[in-house]
C-alpha cells in the first residue's frame, strides 16, 4: 500500500491526504468528545491527561527521532551505494582506454548493456519493492568475460587491467549492497510503535479540555499536523526507490558512462 501510494501520487499530494486526514480526524474527534462528554469542556480531566500526554508524547517523540534519524541515514547511504556503484563503471570505462581497440570496445560494450539494464529493467523493479539480482545476472557475467578475455601485456596494460578489475569486483558489492536496501524497510515492530503511537496520542488530546471550542480545535488540530507530516517523512525515507524524493538512477548516465545514452 505505501509503495503504491509511493508511486501513485506527488509528495505534496500525499502531504495534503495525510496531513488533511489527521486534522479532520482530529477535529471530528474532538467534536464528538466535547457533544458526548461536555464536562470535558470544564478542564477537570486536564491534569491527568496533562501528565499522560506528556508521557506518551516524549515516549513516541523519541521513537520517532530514532526512526527518522536512522532512515535518512540510510537514503544517504543508498546515495552513496548508487553513486559509487557508477563512478567504479566509470573508472572501467576509463582504464579500458589503455586496451587495444578490440578489447577496449568488448568492455565498453559490456559496461552500456549492464547500465542500461541497471536503469532500464532493475531500478523500475526496485521502485515497485521487487528488486531482483537475476534482473542484471547476465550483464554483471558479461563485464566479467569481457575483463577475462583481455591478457594484458606488458606492465603499463597490467596495471590498468589490475585496476579495472578491482574496480569490477566493487561494482559487484555495490549491486549487491543495492539491491538489499531496495528491498529493506522499517522493521514490523517499528511499523506498529510508529503508526500505532500515533493512534494513541490523537485520541488522549480530545480529552483535554479547553473552554473555548475554537482554541481546543486548534490545539488537537496543530498536534494532528505535527503527527501527519511525521508520519509522511517516516513513509518517504522507508522506501529510498521509491516516490518523487527516491534515489536518482541519474549517475549511471553521467561522465564516463553518457556516451552509453547518446
Amino acid at each position: 500500500m505505501i509503495l503504491w501510494l509511493l508511486n501513485t501520487f506527488s509528495t505534496f499530494t500525499l502531504g495534503l491526504i495525510l496531513v488533511g486526514g489527521f486534522v479532520g480526524l482530529a477535529a471530528a474527534g474532538s467534536l464528538a468528545a466535547r457533544r458526548r462528554f461536555p464536562h470535558l469542556a470544564g478542564g477537570e480531566h486536564n491534569e491527568m491527561v496533562g501528565v499522560a500526554l506528556g508521557m506518551f508524547g516524549a515516549i513516541y517523540g523519541i521513537i520517532l527521532a530514532f526512526v527518522v534519524v536512522t532512515l535518512w541515514t540510510q537514503l544517504e547511504n543508498t546515495q552513496t551505494t548508487v553513486a559509487t556503484e557508477a563512478t567504479d563503471l566509470a573508472l572501467i570505462v576509463r582504464s579500458a582506454e589503455a586496451f587495444p581497440p578490440t578489447d577496449r570496445a568488448r568492455v565498453e560494450h559490456a559496461v552500456g548493456d549492464y547500465v542500461h539494464a541497471v536503469v532500464e529493467v532493475q531500478w523500475p523493479l526496485m521502485r515497485e519493492g521487487r528488486p531482483s539480482y537475476d534482473a542484471t545476472a547476465e550483464q554483471t557475467h558479461g563485464l566479467y568475460k569481457a575483463l577475462q578475455a583481455y591478457e594484458p601485456t606488458g606492465h603499463r596494460s597490467e596495471t590498468f587491467y589490475d585496476e579495472a578489475a578491482g574496480r569490477l569486483n566493487d561494482v559487484a558489492a555495490q549491486r549487491r549492497a543495492r539491491i538489499d536496501m531496495a528491498s529493506t524497510s522499517l522493521p514490523m515492530l517499528l511499523q506498529v510503535l510508529v503508526y500505532g503511537g500515533a493512534l494513541v496520542i490523537l485520541p488522549l488530546t480530545f480529552l483535554f479540555g479547553l473552554r473555548s471550542l475554537r482554541m481546543q480545535l486548534l490545539f488537537v488540530s496543530a498536534v494532528a499536523a505535527l503527527i501527519g507530516f511525521s508520519l509522511l517523512l517516516v513513509m518517504v525515507l522507508d522506501r529510498p526507490f521509491a516516490g518523487e524524493l527516491s534515489v536518482s538512477p541519474s549517475p549511471y548516465k553521467e561522465a564516463a558512462l553518457a556516451q552509453f545514452w547518446r
